[in-house]
């Protein structure tokens, strides 16, 4: 098995160059497609498998992801956990130009028993980090209790840093550098290149 690197990751899933708004509302020039990361378990195995023993140390009562991605990961590490698994949803999203505007909701059959659990928020890829910062708050919300953020691979400080500013640990499986820009100070839209669709 490939060890698990930026680079082995980046060879799991589809790449696009471009100029693209990222869910945070953030603007960059890499986009990745996630949808299909999960479709061959024994590739993705030794990433999950690091993350896994990443979070031990943690006394979970559970694992928490944002779907899609999030969940399927979720769920791999609560049952290698054994804790819950707990999963959000995103229900709205602010108009173009804000950041942030993702909001995050958990199904209300799961509210109630998050309650003082102690959480491990996952997602497969975290940029901006905007859907664990919905599922964060979210969490907060009902009463439980997030001990750590993790992610297969983590693109760039700005999620991360967030978390470290929450006090926070960050768990990655690998790092990587990425280019990130709020919409005013974009090279691209400088430059005039049209948002990817």
């Amino acid at each position: 098995m490939a060890e698990p690197t930026a680079a082995a990751f980046l060879e799991l899933v589809q790449g696009r160059r471009g100029h693209f708004r990222l869910e945070s509302g953030h603007h960059s020039e890499l986009w990745l497609d996630l949808d299909g990361l999960f479709a061959a378990p024994p590739l993705v195995e030794p990433f999950v498998s690091r993350l896994i023993e990443a979070l031990r140390s943690y006394h979970l009562g559970a694992v928490c992801g944002p779907l899609l991605g999030g969940a399927f990961l979720a769920q791999l590490l609560a049952r290698k956990l054994a804790t819950e698994f707990y999963f959000t949803e995103r229900v709205e999203q602010t108009p173009v130009g804000g950041l942030y505007g993702a909001r995050y909701r958990l199904p209300p059959a799961l509210s109630q028993s998050a309650r003082g659990k102690r959480i491990a928020m996952v997602d497969d890829v975290m940029s901006a980090g905007s859907a664990l910062r919905g599922t964060y708050a979210e969490l907060q919300e009902h009463g439980a209790v997030p001990v750590v953020a993790g992610a297969l691979l983590v693109l760039g400080d700005a999620g991360a840093g967030f978390f470290a500013r929450q006090g926070l640990p960050v768990e990655a499986v690998a790092r990587q550098g990425y280019s990130l820009w709020q919409p005013a100070e974009c090279p691209l839209c400088a430059r005039g290149v049209p948002l990817d669709r």
